[in-house]
């Protein structure tokens, strides 16, 4: 009897999703619509077979354990990575002309979703070029909630097709062809690297393993993966790291007027601190 195409390998009830839903926004504050169902089951099913378990509501409970190593790779399974080199390319000549005018050194900035490092190489990119030469006065922190793209970030190496779009100019001097076996392959130079350090970080987590200011922040296409509640939660805990002179860097379909409070849109989705926020710093000497 031949199988219906239809029947998935696993049952998968509107109950299991909405616990996984439940799961991922108690952990991580990322909201699933009703439209990732097929999406979440197709990244979870691969986790019963790599875990020989049968049913959802067994692989849920193993999870919900906490203890156990799945329940990483389950936030890591259910976290969408979409990035490129120069993505949104309107925020770096702001960003080129921002650090130039400020006095204090190091510069720092945060990029707080690197994904698979895209975006903190492309700021490492800006600032050589900015300040013409490897090694700017910066330091660059990459973070992201999922260590497999963490590791990915942290080796640099990309396929010839993550490139295929950047100018010659730009390729011939941040990237290294590979040859033999890596042939097609790329990896950014060792000078970006050692400006850029990379570690795990939940947005929801009570602790973040970063400190001191920074002059710029990065949080590109992240707050559309959480309710207003949450990001005007997240965003309250932005506004005390970023210098009175700071910029912050939001998504192309961000908006952060819910928060105008905390910060003012300058233009193009790049966000100071609120007039009320430096008057309250000047009134208090920070």
């Amino acid at each position: 009897m031949s199988r219906d195409p239809d029947q998935k390998e696993f049952l998968f009830t509107p109950a299991d999703f909405e616990r996984v839903r439940a799961m991922l926004y108690k952990h991580s504050g990322i909201k699933l619509n009703d439209s990732k169902m097929d999406m979440v089951y197709s990244r979870l099913a691969r986790r019963l077979r790599a875990t020989g378990l049968k049913t959802f509501q067994e692989y849920l409970v193993r999870v919900e354990k906490q203890h156990d190593e799945e329940w990483e790779t389950f936030i890591n399974s259910l976290t969408t990575n979409l990035t490129a080199f120069f993505r949104e390319p309107h925020h770096f000549p702001l960003l080129k002309t921002h650090v130039l005018s400020l006095k204090k050194r190091p510069i720092r900035i945060w990029c707080s979703a690197s994904s698979t490092g895209e975006e903190p190489y492309t700021l490492a990119m800006t600032m050589v070029e900015a300040f013409n030469t490897y090694k700017p006065p910066v330091e660059i922190i990459a973070t992201d909630i999922d260590t497999n793209v963490l590791n990915k970030a942290k080796a640099g190496v990309y396929p010839m097709d993550r490139i295929e779009k950047l100018p010659q100019e730009t390729i011939k001097r941040f990237f290294l062809k590979g040859s033999g076996s890596n042939a097609d392959n790329v990896k950014v130079r060792k000078e970006l690297c050692d400006l850029i350090s990379f570690r795990q970080l939940n947005l929801l987590d009570t602790k973040w393993p970063i400190s001191g200011m920074f002059d710029v922040m990065f949080c590109r296409n992240v707050m559309i993966y959480f309710d207003k509640d949450t990001q005007y939660k997240i965003l309250q805990r932005f506004e005390p790291m970023l210098e009175s002179d700071g910029l912050l860097f939001a998504g192309h379909s961000e908006s952060l007027y819910h928060a105008s409070d905390l910060f003012k849109l300058r233009g193009q989705t790049v966000y100071e601190l609120s007039a009320q926020v430096k008057q309250a710093r000047l009134r208090s000497g920070n």
